[in-house]
């Protein structure tokens, strides 16, 4: 992803220029309706954090939460796994990333939650995992409402993670590299708002997808385009509809749900888009 002046990393979008995107902001001036109505493309960013800025995100109103002055909904921070707590509608699992603690809950039908258990068998106590979902705040405790959690297996994506939420910290509350000071509030010579909506939105929907292959970027098109239940779409079905063989749509899909753009639904083959509520 990029954070303007070709400042890149691996998960969202921030900027100008290219990069294997995430969210992704608007172009000054524009907006973009979710599917869910009414809200700012911009507001349904990817943002990567640390425990502590969630801790320290201020709620603004009963749908605005905002850190760095900014406006934040889809999260992802990596964490160590200090306690699992199974439940009948959820898998509760309290993670430390060294700068605090929060609980990330995993939302599943209670018809399935053996096979929730069997699928995040590697997700033990100790173990570091990567989280994407959104904050939410309930009797005035935030926690995780996680969308996609994987085991991380590379090391060095935990010391990664913590640069990447740096230099986006740095990036609104100090502007771009080489660039400006911030202004009071955050971002550079706009304020938090007019800076977020500022940065350069990719295509298909807002979404930077120049770093993902082309047979992705169809994929991903497809799944915001077409209408579909709260279920999504099986791969097969999107095979079919874009005639490609489904091994390639697999393929893309893996592409897709590492870069947080979509996550699975009833099962691992079946996929949405990741926006807000």
């Amino acid at each position: 992803m990029s954070y303007g002046g070709g400042y890149e990393t691996s998960y969202t979008s921030y900027g100008a220029g290219g990069g294997a995107g995430g969210g992704g902001f608007l172009n000054e001036g524009g907006s973009q309706q979710s599917p869910s109505g009414g809200r700012k493309f911009a507001e349904e960013s990817l943002r990567p954090v640390t425990i502590k800025q969630i801790h320290d995100a201020q709620q603004q109103s009963t749908d605005e939460i905002r850190i760095d002055d900014s406006i934040v909904s889809q999260l992802t921070l990596v964490g160590q796994i200090r306690n699992i707590s199974t439940q009948t509608t959820n898998i509760t699992y309290k993670l430390d990333d060294g700068t605090g603690s929060i609980e990330v809950k995993l939302w599943v039908d209670s018809d399935n939650i053996d096979a929730a258990n069997a699928k995040n068998a590697k997700l033990v106590e100790n173990a570091y995992c990567r989280v994407w979902g959104k904050l939410k705040i309930f009797n005035n405790k935030k926690h995780i409402g996680a969308h996609i959690i994987r085991l991380v297996e590379d090391m060095n994506e935990i010391s990664y993670h913590l640069l990447e939420a740096t230099a986006v910290h740095l990036y609104f509350t100090r502007g771009p590299p080489g660039g400006g000071p911030a202004a009071p509030g955050g971002g550079t010579a706009l304020n938090g708002a007019a800076a977020q909506q500022s940065y350069s939105a990719g295509e298909y929907g807002n979404a930077d997808l120049s770093g993902y292959s082309g047979v992705a970027r169809r994929v991903y098109k497809h799944l915001r385009e077409t209408p579909q239940s709260n279920e999504g779409m099986h791969q097969h079905e999107i095979a079919t509809n874009l005639n490609i063989e489904v091994g390639e749509v697999a393929t893309a899909g893996d592409q897709l749900l590492a870069g947080g753009l979509i996550y699975t639904t009833v099962n691992d083959e079946t996929w949405a888009v990741l926006d807000a509520d």
